[in-house]
């Protein structure tokens, strides 16, 4: 099967919400020579947004919306083991910490950017939605996190993300943990003023950054959480 034509595939798996077919699709992409990066960048990563668009566009429901998200991070698996082992060189992976701030039930953009996060080798742990001060610090604890990235869709949850930063601060964790803040209403003036580590406005600029602040290395001017929260 020509290139061309696995990504259309994908786009229609991703589409109709297919693990099964998403998951044959990610492994016969690699079978051909195709690299984990590109199936992820050119093909399940435009096909997610594209559901994500028509979601937005009230064209589809939330089911539909989670289905696909479900079909995109079983490619992932599928592709997680080659993306470690061309960027990751076998170390364990590190950890990333993923949830919608309390008050805030919204969950697909958070999903999405877990679900790249994950595809690009980190270990993700998502909390979900509604999620307390005190569970994002003791999941950092937990898990030895390197970053946490907290989502908001509501003006009136925004307020809990510099909650969750002083938290940490107040539980000794701040010096080892980044924090990558994003959601519609949120901004990069929003994420220096509550004294963020980053913030960006779309899943792969999120991934990236992410991948930087695991790294330890400073993001690139306007990078940082997300958009699609």
């Amino acid at each position: 099967m020509a290139e061309k034509q696995i990504y259309e595939d994908i786009q229609q798996c991703i589409a109709d919400g297919d693990e099964d077919w998403a998951r044959e699709l990610a492994q016969q992409g690699l079978d051909q020579g195709v690299s984990a990066l590109d199936l992820i960048e050119k093909g399940f990563t435009p096909a997610l947004r594209a559901v994500g668009d028509r979601w937005d566009a009230g064209a589809i429901f939330l089911p539909e919306m989670i289905l696909s998200a479900d079909a995109m991070k079983a490619a992932v698996r599928v592709l997680q083991p080659a993306l470690q082992k061309d960027g990751a060189g076998g170390r364990e992976p590190k950890s990333c910490i993923v949830g919608t701030v309390k008050g805030d039930i919204h969950d697909i953009g958070k999903s999405i950017v877990g679900a790249l996060v994950e595809a690009a080798g980190l270990n993700v742990i998502d909390l979900g939605t509604n999620v307390e001060t005190a569970r994002f610090v003791s999941a950092a604890r937990e898990h030895g996190a390197c970053v946490v990235g907290l989502s908001a869709l509501l003006t009136t949850t925004m307020a809990e993300m510099k909650g969750v930063l002083d938290a940490l601060a107040q539980a000794g964790l701040r010096e080892q943990v980044r924090v990558a803040v994003g959601g519609a209403p949120v901004t990069q003036a929003f994420a220096d003023e509550i004294g963020a580590d980053g913030y960006a406005e779309d899943g792969m600029s999120a991934m990236h950054l992410i991948q930087e602040l695991a790294a330890g290395l400073d993001p690139a001017p306007g990078e940082s959480m997300s958009k699609v929260a």
